[in-house]
């Protein structure tokens, strides 16, 4: 089985950032991982990402994996949050998408992180800059995360 390559991934527009949000969704993080420094304009997240390209194709039953990996966002001038706090250290939040809205006067905008449980961070940018870089910290997981409706 040949050795998988750890992403490296730098989005500039809406499109890259697309790109993005669907290697980072369903990646696991707690509040504690969250570090905004104001003087550098820098928002950075350490998560743990679901490797979502190379579970597809894989039996369900088959060995999968999550990655250390640290998504960046540079030139961050107001971070927002809804519903995401550091109250409780141990809550776990779970990345359901990635989206950019561009200001009417480019390049910037605001990026908005979305959570599962209508958690939200948005980050106001003078323009997307963002960048994902795995780790070379993985571990095997049994569990692939579901998206399906849960039945009553």
């Amino acid at each position: 089985m040949a050795e998988q390559t750890p992403l490296r991934l730098i989005a500039e527009d809406s499109d890259d950032l697309t790109v993005i949000s669907a290697a980072v969704q369903d990646a696991v993080i707690k509040a504690e991982n969250f570090r905004y420094e104001s003087r550098q304009r820098r928002f950075s997240l350490e998560i743990n990402r679901f490797r979502w390209e190379e579970a597809l194709g894989k039996p369900k039953r088959a060995p999968k994996t999550r990655i250390r990996s640290l998504l960046a966002f540079d030139g961050v001038l107001a971070v927002k949050t809804r519903g995401v706090s550091r109250a409780d250290p141990d809550l776990v939040y779970s990345i359901l998408n990635i989206e950019f809205e561009p200001n009417p006067e480019p390049p910037g905008g605001i990026v908005r992180l979305h959570f599962a449980g209508d958690g939200e961070l948005a980050l106001e940018v003078e323009v997307l800059d963002a960048t994902l870089l795995d780790s070379d910290y993985e571990w095997t997981t049994r569990r692939m995360p579901e998206h399906e409706r849960r039945r009553r």
